[in-house]
């Protein structure tokens, strides 16, 4: 199975997942999807792959998912439950990258297998994990602040708060994206690739951003509809 399907298909599997998690568990699903994407969007962002003709670092669907984790919070419990979603995945990485660099510090036996290849792939953890950490607080709180400026003049535009819900999460999370992309890439790459590849990661990972943006938007809708049936049968 070539890259190209494998990130059509991770769109759907893993907002597919996340939705699962939403219907399962309400609210606390969706603060423990949010802990399970950030760590293993760290980690995946490690692997550069080929795909649609560019270079991309993998990891863009599951950050991605933490912007639909919050527009979904935003849109059915409020901003005060999203910036909560927002601190959890704060917490996720600080207690990870504690983690992940404490195993580092063991002695492995003669007959250990694992050490090398940990060490491979954290070892590079905690510059990733830091510059996520950082751009993940401020663009996660950009977002849900633009979630809400959206609302407000959606509802204005129309009286109506349950319209436009298009318009506000994917308004939010195209801007917030953007940010996201441009500092994460600067902050974990720089140094490590050219500048040309480094251009390259920031461009393809944003047409995949915009895909992943436009593409959670009617699974946003069916996490309303999925609340909405819920009241219903609970009432």
């Amino acid at each position: 199975m070539n890259n190209e399907i494998l990130l059509i298909l991770s769109v759907f599997i893993i907002y597919g997942a996340e939705l699962l998690f939403f219907k399962l568990f309400g609210k606390q699903g969706l603060y423990c999807f949010t802990a399970i994407a950030t760590i293993a969007a760290n980690i995946e962002v490690l692997i550069l792959v080929k795909a649609f003709g560019m270079e991309m670092t993998l990891g863009n669907v599951l950050f991605a998912s933490t912007f639909l984790v919050t527009d979904i919070i935003s849109e059915i419990y409020g901003k005060s439950d999203a910036k909560r979603a927002v601190n959890i995945g704060v917490a996720t990485s600080i207690v990870f990258i504690v983690f992940s660099q404490w195993w580092l510090l063991y002695t492995p036996a003669a007959s250990d297998q694992a050490m090398t290849s940990m060490k491979a792939i954290f070892s590079n953890t905690p510059r990733t994990m830091l510059a996520s950490l950082i751009v993940y607080a401020i663009v996660q709180r950009f977002d849900v602040w633009a979630y809400h400026k959206w609302w407000n003049f959606t509802e204005k535009l129309c009286g109506d708060s349950k319209k436009y819900l298009w318009v506000r999460n994917n308004g939010s999370t195209l801007i917030s994206q953007f940010l996201n992309n441009l500092l994460f890439t600067t902050g974990a790459f720089a140094g490590v690739y050219d500048l040309k590849t480094l251009w390259s990661i920031v461009i393809s990972s944003y047409v995949i951003f915009i895909f992943t943006s436009l593409a959670d938007t009617p699974f946003i809708y069916l996490a309303r509809k999925i609340h909405s049936s819920d009241k219903i049968q609970a009432s």
